[in-house]
């Protein structure tokens, strides 16, 4: 299975939880600011990961980049999201990012995969719950890094 990670990131904690997923997933590892379309066609699991800032936006470089994503050809496609955030800083808006990802490849008529449980989290507001659920992997660096790990390895496991 042919897996592409590509993120975005600029304090490096998603770079490093992309760096992870693309290790334990033998993935190659993109950043959206060097993407290509065939970055995104070419692969049978395409992971995208952002983290969210402020008020509830995407990262900075998938918000100049986000053309890449709404031209690459990937109807049909797998594709599963990770987000990283702060619950208790930011908890109307936790992992808003991913939910606006989620709106862009459904939207595309990708099939989205590795929705996660809302448990264990402590926020009060997101965008990136439907129907109860995380609509991919949902990662606290700040408050919660001593997890990351076992939820990775989780995650992947359902996807691989």
């Amino acid at each position: 299975m042919i897996v592409t990670v590509i993120y975005g990131s600029d304090g490096g904690a998603t770079k490093g939880v992309a760096s992870k997923i693309s290790k334990k997933a033998q993935a190659r590892s993109v950043d959206i600011k060097d993407a290509t379309a065939s970055d995104f066609e070419n692969c049978d699991l395409l992971i995208l990961g952002s983290p969210t800032y402020g008020d509830g936006t995407l990262q900075a470089d998938w918000e100049q980049h986000i053309d890449k994503l709404r031209d690459a050809r990937i109807a049909g496609k797998k594709v599963a999201l990770f987000g990283t955030g702060d619950q208790e800083t930011y908890p109307e808006s936790f992992v808003d990012a991913m939910g606006i990802l989620y709106d862009e490849v459904t939207e595309k008529g990708a099939v989205v995969v590795g929705f996660t449980e809302t448990a264990g989290y402590d926020y009060s507001g997101s965008t990136a719950e439907r129907d109860g659920r995380f609509v991919g992997l949902a990662l606290d660096q700040d408050t919660q890094s001593g997890k990351t790990d076992k939820r990775v390895t989780a995650w992947l496991t359902t996807l691989l």
